[in-house]
């Protein structure tokens, strides 16, 4: 990152602006709810997670002397990014073909911008992790340049016309990543209904609970009225089966910040009659991505109805044969995104990698997971806000320099990380002193 590295608020050095970045972390937080803010505090890997709107105020500040800059053209500056990409943004999922695929979660934050801003990202969350397990300069360096070196490698693959299956499946993929898609395997529908649902007269319905919100007749006919435009919105991809959309229950979700203040569960009936096969929905609004605070596009805001829908052109954007019940609808002006709560959905676990050579290979793997996902995936919603093959763009601009690519992201990485650590010294010092308004 362009920004110097700032010492701990408790021992200011001659001409440091603690007031200005006081201001810049208060300005770029202002939306983060109090239970968000106190889980920040816990670590700077925890704070960097929840700062995207940070990271991507700084790079908007840097402008054209921002890492990364001389790889960016009117292509490589307007591809699908997932906007908050860090080692937490990574799991399994259940494709629409049947596939169990590791690849890039979650679309909230996703925009059309920079691709060096999602490595760049990606890669200061590698070191802070480094950082953490208390590895040397050196070694996080070797991470940085691996995860670089498989972007890059997976890239030129896919410019050149090779299979553009997943990299990372069942059969495809090896180390922490294979391990994750076995426990993701492992896992049963079932599993996933048992604590949620309760069976009542032979059929299933939500069990109340924490967090759990019964509706009346009126929002209840309200939601079930936005399920109706949700259903007009599924790819073709979604369940053939009419009797799979029929839902059996509905309950309103109390959230813990205005992102997620109403949102709602529906339970529906899924592939077949038998109970197993309930289907989970979750039914949430999204916030405006904080790139499109920092870096706009107006043709995003030409092209998409609201962020829900935006949410799911990015998701089928970055994920090839995305999940067949994502879908978007509105509920009284606010745009909602509807997704199934998956019982297959596992991440890394990053506290289980000792082994340095079990974190390089996840490291890789994710610089390969990336380029897949920035290469696009189900394409003809992508098509409208980019009209090209983003891997060829991509490609084209790292092989103008291709020595430069991996140092550049190891030093950016570094420098970012050691701000990131400085910020979230900064940040638990604002915290304590209820700096943070309504908090």
């Amino acid at each position: 990152m362009p920004i110097p590295h700032a010492p701990a608020r408790d021992t200011p050095q001659p001409g440091q602006d603690t007031a200005r970045r006081d201001g810049q972390l208060l300005a770029a937080l202002d939306s983060a709810s109090g239970p968000a803010l106190r889980r920040m505090a816990a670590s700077p890997a925890a704070f960097f997670r929840g700062a995207a709107a940070l990271f991507h105020q700084d790079l908007a500040a840097a402008g054209a002397g921002a890492p990364g800059a001389p790889y960016l053209d009117e292509r490589t500056g307007r591809i699908w990014i997932h906007g908050d990409l860090h080692a937490g943004s990574f799991g399994t999922y259940l494709d629409a073909t049947g596939r169990l695929v590791f690849g890039v979660t979650g679309s909230g934050e996703a925009y059309v911008g920079p691709f060096t801003w999602d490595l760049l990202r990606c890669a200061t969350s590698v070191a802070l992790l480094g950082h953490a397990r208390g590895l040397g300069d050196a070694r996080i360096t070797e991470l940085v340049r691996s995860f670089a070196g498989a972007y890059r490698e997976h890239v030129r693959a896919l410019a050149s016309g090779a299979d553009a299956g997943p990299p990372a499946t069942l059969d495809a993929a090896d180390g922490p990543l294979l391990t994750a898609l076995r426990t993701a395997r492992a896992r049963t529908r079932a599993g996933l209904l048992a604590p949620l649902t309760e069976l009542s007269a032979g059929e299933r319905r939500f069990a109340g609970g924490s967090g759990t919100v019964e509706l009346d007749a009126a929002p209840r006919y309200t939601v079930l009225a936005a399920f109706d435009g949700y259903l007009e919105t599924l790819a073709e991809t979604g369940p053939s089966r009419p009797e799979a959309y029929r839902v059996k229950d509905v309950v309103g979700r109390r959230g813990t910040g205005p992102a997620d203040a109403t949102a709602y569960d529906l339970l529906l009936e899924g592939a077949s009659d038998v109970l197993e096969s309930d289907v989970v929905l979750t039914v949430r609004p999204v916030p405006p991505p904080a790139l499109a605070r920092h870096r706009p596009v107006p043709e995003v805001a030409a092209h998409v109805r609201h962020e829900g829908h935006r949410a799911v052109l990015a998701r089928r954007a970055l994920q090839a044969h995305a999940d067949p019940w994502l879908g978007w609808t509105a509920l009284d002006g606010t745009g909602l995104l509807v997704s199934e709560d998956s019982p297959y959905a596992v991440g890394l676990d990053w506290s289980a990698l000792d082994d340095p050579a079990e974190i390089a290979a996840a490291v890789a793997g994710l610089g390969r997971v990336t380029a897949a996902a920035h290469a696009g995936g189900d394409g003809k919603e992508r098509h409208p806000l980019v009209p090209f093959r983003p891997e060829r763009a991509v490609d084209a601009a790292i092989a103008a320099d291709e020595d430069g690519f991996a140092p550049l992201l190891a030093d950016a990485a570094h420098a970012a990380a050691s701000r990131a650590r400085a910020d979230h010294r900064i940040f638990v010092e604002l915290l304590r002193e209820d700096r943070f308004p309504g908090r």
